[in-house]
């Protein structure tokens, strides 16, 4: 069983989990120095190296975790983010942006490079679940499957929006109906 390590994260230390979830290089980056800084590891600036950080964390590590997230939070406070839902409307801000942009330009190139990563995913998994066995090496093959995924979650996150934004919409509509 997988630990969702953003959850997990989210609940342990949330000034964290925002820089390390909002796909903002720097704020990733300083994410994973706290996380690693607070684990007593080098973490490299990556989701798949924090996740697997997280995943690995004694309850000790948790527990320095949170205070690291306390002192993350004064940093990040001092740069002009009020609190967490500041910081998690950055990378929020960056995808409203680029959807407004395609919108008035009327440009297709998003549309485009969406239905080629689906199509391109779909036929390569595909292929290989039908059992068709390229002439390469397994481990390039994995890494491609691998980068295809990431890029139609990507995609996903794009057209259909992502769980921060849910979380923010459920908020909302609890308030209304408070």
């Amino acid at each position: 069983m997988s630990v969702d390590w953003q959850n997990l994260l989210k609940t342990v230390a949330p000034w964290v989990a925002a820089a390390a979830t909002g796909n903002v290089p720097a704020l990733v980056g300083m994410a994973a120095t706290t996380i690693g800084t607070a684990l007593g590891k080098d973490i490299k600036p990556t989701t798949d190296a924090i996740s697997a950080a997280i995943a690995g964390a004694t309850p000790e590590q948790m527990i320095a975790l949170k205070q690291a997230d306390n002192e993350f939070a004064l940093q990040m406070q001092k740069m002009g983010f009020e609190d967490v839902e500041t910081l998690e409307a950055i990378a929020a801000g960056d995808r409203d942006s680029a959807r407004k942009r395609e919108i008035a330009t009327g440009d297709w190139t998003p549309r485009i490079l969406a239905y080629t990563i689906i199509l391109l995913a779909g036929f390569g998994e595909g292929s290989l679940l039908l059992g068709y066995e390229p002439h390469i090496a397994p481990e390039l093959i994995g890494r491609i499957l691998g980068t295809l995924d990431a890029a139609v979650m990507l995609v996903l996150s794009y057209y259909f929006g992502t769980t921060a934004s849910s979380r923010e919409k459920t908020q909302i509509i609890a308030q209304q109906n408070s």
